[in-house]
């Protein structure tokens, strides 16, 4: 059984329709990876999938079970990180973990030892009594994690996880979401960066106006371009050819006049297949 199941999800906000009739799985255990430009439908899809929206067309269910969002059962085996961190900047990263305790239902010894093991996961431990204020932007968004963790989810959403966060700091947030990832939870993440979903997704959705215009395994999908692009820089823009060997690659450029350069293929040429434009960061 899937651990999640969407059938036909639409979502209009007046005039503007947001999600227009998606339909994916969730399987357990696996990194489900949601990659599209800012509008895509991402964050929309992932709201309703949590409770946060509740007027939306289609159906969602978790585990077979028909999601409603005042489904309390339901929200008991989801954790929610949204893109933004709406921590409480008052108290220190200990409080802000005990007020959510409270407010998932944790209490006494139970709190207290998931405070600590969630610090311990998160990489905390020594800044507990630390003000949010003082907290780097990677500690901010690990510590938000920490608490969406607290009620020991076993399905864990991560919208744009990495937003924000400088290039080295999103490298070391690759590796907490992978530790998540092999301590059994299932990940559903949103992005718009290329290498993100690339590096930690077992599966993808690339997402473009509100529909999912591919999905599978990013190598799979690469593949079906080949696995080298040759750029060839002229007057009039970069034209590009695949090839499936380096080999290939540099032979054909040895009779090209105009600058070149040979590069991996990326999930970004597969947006560009699908839908004729590349994803704008």
């Amino acid at each position: 059984m899937n651990e999640v199941e969407v059938r036909n999800l639409k979502k209009s906000f007046e005039v503007v329709e947001a999600v227009k009739g998606i339909s994916f799985v969730v399987r357990k255990g696996e990194i489900l990876g949601l990659l599209g430009p800012n509008g895509a439908g991402k964050t929309t899809t992932i709201r309703i999938l949590t409770g946060l929206i509740v007027n939306y067309q289609g159906e969602v269910r978790y585990r077979g079970r028909v999601f409603s969002p005042y489904d309390k059962d339901c929200k008991r085996i989801i954790g929610v990180v949204p893109q933004h961190n709406n921590l409480d900047k008052e108290l220190n990263v200990y409080q802000n973990l005990k007020l959510h305790g409270f407010l998932f239902g944790l209490s006494g010894k139970r709190l207290e030892e998931r405070i600590e093991k969630v610090l311990e996961i998160s990489g905390l431990s020594e800044h507990k009594h630390r003000k949010v204020d003082y907290l780097s932007g990677g500690m901010k968004r690990r510590l938000v994690i920490a608490r969406a963790l607290l009620h020991e989810p076993e399905i864990l959403y991560l919208d744009e996880p990495t937003v924000g966060l400088d290039p080295a700091v999103r490298r070391s947030m690759w590796d907490f979401v992978l530790r998540l990832h092999s301590m059994g939870k299932t990940v559903i993440l949103t992005t718009h960066y290329i290498e993100e979903a690339d590096m930690l997704s077992n599966r993808v959705l690339i997402m473009d106006r509100g529909r999912i215009v591919c999905e599978g395994e990013p190598e799979k999908l690469k593949a079906q371009l080949g696995r080298f692009v040759l750029e060839i820089h002229t007057e009039k823009g970069i034209q590009e050819e695949f090839f499936e060997s380096r080999k290939e690659a540099v032979e054909r450029a040895k009779a090209i006049s105009h600058p070149v350069r040979i590069r991996e293929v990326n999930l970004e040429d597969v947006f560009l297949k699908y839908t004729g434009r590349r994803i704008e960061v």
